[in-house]
């Protein structure tokens, strides 16, 4: 009889496990943010930047910047905080017209957003720190570490792109449609401007389309220890446009993250989790 229980369960379960999906083709809920030690508004270039400060004390330990990709915010980076914040000193911040950071009349650019993250950390009191960028917030960690080398410690840049070329078509893309649907619900409760949302992903979108635009002379200037990082599901970056970065980055590392996508960190936070504090830990900083 117990025997016979066991193979009905079986048959049950056998074909739940079947349609699961592998996790690159998963979006899975957006993680909050734990409680942070200090949090407010920084009057940076003409706009309010929203940041927070996470760890034993908002002085404490070596800093690191999380820095979100493009149409997000930081709460995508939940998970990172808890596993960085008992170590080091990590903030986060919503890039202007992001979450609820404001934005006024210029025009998005990597150059203007690197500038404000530059701005927070003078707001902040911080000389130099690690950054571990996502995306466009990788780009904007590859654009620091270009123009302000003196402020980057090393840099851990994440699915980031040289120039437009190096972005693959996500328009037949269900997770990254679905990050874009997601998206415009989290700006409605989160910014300032609820309902501009359409102006904003316009916006952002011809900054995609023209920027970067960085050359392998560009890219041979970066002298801080890198990492270039991404995922080998990664449905928005073209694999030869990472190895590309990698191969011209002075000894920069080469970190291929497997069975994830442009998500990898809320995929598979304890990979994303583990491989930045191996990074952090044993890279030396400049």
């Amino acid at each position: 009889m117990r025997r016979f229980a066991f193979l009905c369960l079986l048959m049950l379960t056998a074909p739940v496990a079947a349609r699961a999906e592998p996790q690159w083709l998963t979006l899975p809920p957006t993680p909050s943010l734990p409680k942070a030690a200090q949090s407010g508004y920084a009057p940076v270039n003409g706009v309010r930047v929203w940041y927070a400060s996470f760890g034993p004390s908002s002085n404490a330990g070596e800093p690191v910047i999380l820095l979100h990709g493009g149409l997000a915010n930081a709460d995508y980076w939940g998970n990172q905080v808890r596993a960085l914040e008992g170590r080091y000193r990590v903030i986060v911040m919503d890039s202007r017209g992001h979450g609820r950071s404001t934005r006024n009349e210029e025009p998005y650019g990597y150059d203007l957003m690197a500038a404000d993250v530059v701005g927070l950390m003078d707001f902040l009191k911080i000389k130099k720190a690690a950054i571990v960028g996502w995306s466009d917030g990788a780009i904007l960690g590859l654009d620091i570490a270009m123009r302000h080398p003196e402020r980057v410690s090393k840099l851990f840049a994440f699915a980031a792109n040289s120039d437009p070329s190096g972005v693959a078509d996500i328009a037949q893309s269900p997770v990254f449609n679905a990050f874009i649907a997601r998206a415009e619900q989290e700006y409605g409760k989160l910014s300032p401007t609820p309902t501009e949302y359409k102006a904003f992903l316009a916006q952002i979108t011809k900054m995609w389309e023209t920027q970067p635009n960085w050359t392998a002379d560009d890219l041979k200037r970066i002298a801080v220890p890198t990492w270039i990082v991404d995922a080998d599901h990664d449905e928005a970056i073209k694999r030869e446009n990472t190895e590309f970065m990698a191969a011209n980055i002075p000894n920069a590392g080469l970190l291929l993250q497997p069975e994830v996508s442009h998500f990898s960190f809320i995929q598979d936070p304890d990979q994303f989790s583990a491989d930045v504090l191996h990074f952090l830990q044993h890279v030396p900083g400049k």
